[in-house]
């Protein structure tokens, strides 16, 4: 059995309807600055979906970090360590360590998943300041759009982590998405 969902260039989880997808697309132009088109991809996402066994989170380099802006109007800088990626072909999600520094200097260190079929985010542990991980107790996927998940899963999912409803395909191609130019940061 399958469900559809439906998508645009962005990533977004709505019922199967006109109003509906306009109405997803005026809130992530609203909420990320970036402008969807208003021509929709379907794509099926099987029901039986299962997670693989998530990884440990991986080794970074906070020397190495890809850097971006979530908005304008936050002081907080996001990183990602390159080395940290990966996308799995079982169960197509894309694994990541995630950095946000603030200009004091302190840090809150990530490890996430990205389901891009279904624009979903999962925090699986973070990082304590000795550099042990720490499980997030409880750890479950959570839609992109809700308004208490953080920005940045958002944000580096537009920046190429996904492509409409699939993860990128490949770690370099991810890497140049990131080190090339970037859609406009919203305010």
């Amino acid at each position: 059995m399958m469900r559809a969902v439906l998508l645009s260039n962005s990533i977004s989880q709505w019922p199967n309807s006109a109003p509906a997808f306009v109405l997803a697309a005026l809130m992530v132009s609203l909420l990320t600055g970036v402008f969807v088109p208003a021509k929709a991809q379907t794509f099926t996402d099987p029901v039986d979906w299962k997670e693989m066994e998530v990884p440990p989170p991986p080794a970074y380099d906070m020397a190495k970090l890809l850097t971006f802006d979530v908005a304008r109007s936050s002081s907080l800088v996001y990183g990602v360590d390159p080395a940290s990626f990966s996308i799995s072909k079982s169960d197509s999600v894309v694994r990541y360590v995630m950095v946000a520094s603030n200009p004091s200097g302190a840090k809150n260190v990530m490890y996430e998943g990205l389901r891009c079929s279904t624009g979903e985010v999962r925090t699986y542990a973070r990082a304590k300041p000795d550099g042990t991980w720490v499980a997030v107790e409880k750890s479950e996927w959570k839609s992109l759009f809700d308004p208490a998940v953080a920005r940045h899963s958002l944000r580096f999912a537009n920046a190429g982590a996904c492509q409409g409803a699939a993860p990128v395909s490949s770690v370099r191609e991810l890497v140049r998405k990131l080190t090339g130019p970037m859609t406009s940061i919203p305010g």
